[in-house]
């Protein structure tokens, strides 16, 4: 290996320490839940995590484990294989069209993940003659799919339907012949949701496609969970949908894309994730037609993630805490300076807290905060814990 391409990359990563950027993983020693243990230098902690995309709990739900327990048995570890070859078991199509019914589509197409969904979405769809117009703050994921695409590129400010308006009316005149917006429907890092209705509207009456990255909202956000379009009322005004199954639907691993016959069948020609990717392990799948079953009757844990996200947020407001307005369980507590999101990340470990500080290249410069995130799994508690620890850690690095 050149020594001069070693020590470049060795000074890089000099700099983003310094610059207080560097990330650092620590290890859970057992499931993910609520509470959890995380192996240290010191031995093993129970800690309540406030930071898992594990909404509903059901990352160690039993009745899941017991279903992926029983697939492994049946239908083995792995497929060694894409879909296309020898990679497609009945238990793949039995998935594709529990998703596809779940959000009210004619069909889905499975990925390794969300990723390589978005990521796939959109070059075999479009070509240099169409547009896409992008909300600003989407999903890393959306904007790598956009640049894979031929198609011109357009993007509007977070939320700003005036801007989107403005957008599509560029489109039109630099004679786009299709034009397909796309959207979070739940903002990661902000916990905003999507103004579907108004984007709905907007694509009514210019002519375009809609599509949402759901991975934020399906399972646990609308009536039976079935995410953002349920929410807002839209239905099937939203023609596309991404998701995954690595959140609330048991959190492993898996995206999909659900949407009408044609898109479904040329992109399970033309995706090139999806052609050259092996397919999702049996377990997953079974584990996650277990967990879409569980989520769409689950009313009782979606009312106590409601509760836990009212209490949390009420609790931190009233401790004297910054926190982005919203109503999803995402709820970030912005700190501003990346140094300080990490000094108040180990405070709140050593009060057995497990969050993460979230900062550039995540979030803009400026805007580090610490992205809290409720889960059915927490009890009350948990919370109360979450909430005194956050108050203490707070004066004693100076936030409050």
């Amino acid at each position: 290996m050149d020594q001069d391409f070693l020590s470049h990359i060795a000074t890089i990563l000099q700099g983003i320490e310094a610059d207080g950027l560097y990330k650092r993983e620590r290890q859970i020693a057992g499931m993910q839940s609520g509470r959890i243990r995380v192996k240290g230098a010191a031995g093993e902690r129970r800690m309540v995590n406030l930071c898992a995309n594990n909404y509903l709990g059901l990352a160690d739900n039993g009745e899941i484990r017991k279903a992926a327990a029983a697939a492994l048995d049946e239908f083995g570890f792995g497929m060694a294989s894409v879909r296309f070859i020898c990679g497609t078991q009945t238990l793949h199509r039995e998935l594709e069209h529990a998703i596809a019914g779940y959000l009210g589509k004619d069909d889905a197409i499975l990925f390794a993940a969300c990723f390589d969904a978005n990521g796939a979405l959109f070059e075999p769809l479009l070509s240099d003659q169409d547009a896409i117009i992008s909300d600003s703050l989407n999903h890393a994921s959306i904007i790598d799919g956009v640049r894979l695409s031929k198609a011109k590129r357009y993007r509007y400010a977070q939320g700003d339907m005036d801007d989107l308006e403005t957008r599509l009316k560029q489109a039109d005149a630099d004679g786009a012949r299709f034009k397909l917006i796309v959207t979070d429907g739940v903002f990661s890092m902000d916990g905003h949701i999507a103004k579907l209705k108004e984007i709905c509207d907007l694509a009514d009456r210019y002519g375009a496609i809609v599509a949402v990255d759901d991975c934020h909202a399906t399972g646990h956000i609308g009536d039976e969970g079935r995410g953002t379009p349920a929410l807002t009322g839209v239905g099937n005004r939203v023609d596309i949908v991404t998701g995954t199954l690595g959140k609330t639907l048991g959190g492993a691993m898996g995206g999909f894309i659900a949407a009408s016959q044609p898109i479904v069948d040329l992109l399970r020609q033309r995706a090139r994730p999806y052609l050259f990717s092996n397919s999702l392990a049996p377990a997953v799948a079974a584990g996650s037609l277990k967990a879409i079953e569980i989520a769409r009757a689950a009313d009782d844990l979606r009312a106590k993630l409601g509760r836990h996200t009212m209490r949390f947020r009420d609790g931190l407001t009233e401790a004297g805490f910054t926190l982005l307005p919203g109503e999803t369980p995402i709820i970030p507590v912005m700190l501003g300076d990346a140094v300080l999101a990490q000094r108040m990340a180990q405070a709140l470990d050593e009060r057995g807290v497990y969050v993460a500080g979230f900062f550039y290249p995540v979030v803009p410069q400026g805007k580090a905060r610490i992205r809290t995130q409720m889960s059915a799994a927490l009890d009350d508690q948990d919370i109360t814990l979450a909430i005194d620890a956050f108050a203490d850690a707070g004066k004693s690095v100076g936030i409050l």
